[in-house]
């Protein structure tokens, strides 16, 4: 009998706000938030302390509604070198017991340290000591999940927080995670959650019990995938540290059959090579901070300019803006254009670009590009690469 793997979620507590505090330790026990653009009511709150988190501040919401709750709120701004050199050192920590640490954003890993008991002690125990560690070594505090796969020990990371370990595992998880809302089941959106609850669904067991064939006709492969999730079926591997992808840039370039004068047909070409980009970037989980953009003329003579993005973004049509704001700056109207390649360049993974871009509050029309592009991009997979294109595109791939 094959012996069960024992996974570890490691997840900073209030990560951005007790690093700040680091520095700040006279706001440790005030109302305190991270919070991006504070001289404006669309202030965004990153990160908040214990004392804020009373007050019913959360996570992603505006400055002012926080305010609304704890009008004494103090607020300092975002430094994300600092949070980045702090996730550096706490995965090195990580690596003291494990080389299976894979990263899952800047404040959070997964570690399988199934092969490290015989030097390090049982899950919870490594769990507990890598919390003495990195509290006593970098005054900060994380929460742990211990189970026998990534998702319910992503889970257990969840369960009590702060500065705790919770165990998961196959005695236990129906009594632990079976009650609880689905909404509270990993990887279960407030779409999906709310069409669950609609289908009489309410709590994790209910899903676990419920018939994966009607769970897949009302939410495709999805449904199926939550039922096994929450069925404790999943056996996806953490990765080694070293394997991860250490991409640079994503780009995609094109040569054209005659040399282009017209605005409108340098329009439709960088915007499909936009969207190539876009999608490519997607399927890597990745986002970019800035666009890089060559153009060749008639001679072969190559310039190149790049521009940084207001906020990490892997969309079609905001990569696309940047590049043809760039175009336009850059080339002179009606020189004729021999090949253009756009680039994404300073790429983070995607779910880091989602803290790192919270305080610039998105804009309705930014939601629905995404949901737009994320729409396309299943119709591709199930149509061809062809199915669907931007309005204004006429030259096709």
């Amino acid at each position: 009998m094959l012996m069960d793997r024992v996974i570890l979620h490691c997840d900073m507590n209030g990560f951005f706000a007790s690093v700040e505090l680091l520095e700040r330790p006279d706001l440790r026990d005030v109302p305190m938030a991270v919070c991006g653009n504070a001289d404006t009511r669309h202030g965004i709150i990153l990160a908040k302390n214990e004392a804020a988190k009373a007050y019913g501040v959360v996570t992603a919401e505006t400055l002012w509604q926080a305010r609304k709750k704890c009008p004494s709120l103090v607020t300092v701004p975002p430094h994300h070198d600092r949070y980045r050199d702090y996730s550096v050192k706490i995965n090195e920590i990580y690596q003291r017991y494990t080389d299976l640490v894979e990263p899952f954003s800047i404040d959070e890993s997964w570690l399988d340290v199934t092969a490290s008991a015989g030097l390090f002690g049982s899950g919870k125990e490594i769990a507990d000591d890598i919390r003495k560690t990195v509290r006593e070594e970098l005054g900060l505090t994380l929460s742990a999940g211990v189970s026998f796969n990534k998702i319910f020990a992503k889970m257990g990371s969840e369960y009590k927080k702060p500065d705790a370990t919770t165990v998961i595992s196959r005695d236990n998880y129906r009594e632990i995670l079976w009650p609880l809302p689905v909404s509270e089941m990993f990887f279960c959106g407030s779409k999906t959650a709310e069409k669950l609850m609609k289908s009489g669904i309410r709590t994790i067991g209910e899903l676990a019990g419920s018939d994966p064939v009607m769970l897949k006709a009302l939410l495709g492969k999805h449904g199926a995938q939550l039922y096994m999730y929450a069925n404790g079926l999943d056996d996806s591997p953490v990765s080694h540290y070293t394997d991860r992808r250490q991409v640079k840039s994503v780009g995609h370039g094109s040569t054209f059959a005659h040399n282009l004068t017209e605005t409108d047909e340098i329009r439709d070409e960088c915007m499909n090579l936009c969207d190539e980009v876009a999608v490519r970037l997607r399927r890597q989980k990745l986002k970019a901070t800035g666009v890089k953009l060559d153009i060749k003329d008639e001679y072969l003579h190559v310039i190149s300019r790049q521009k940084k993005l207001t906020s990490p973004t892997n969309l079609a049509s905001e990569l696309f803006h940047c590049a043809t704001d760039i175009f336009q700056n850059s080339w002179h109207r009606g020189r004729p254009v021999r090949m253009i390649t756009v680039t994404a360049i300073g790429l983070v993974p995607e779910n880091e670009s989602v803290q790192l871009s919270l305080f610039d509050s998105p804009g309705k029309a930014s939601g629905r590009d995404e949901d737009l592009e994320r729409t396309m991009d299943r119709i591709r997979e199930k149509y061809g690469k062809n199915a669907i294109s931007f309005g204004n595109s006429k030259c096709r791939r």
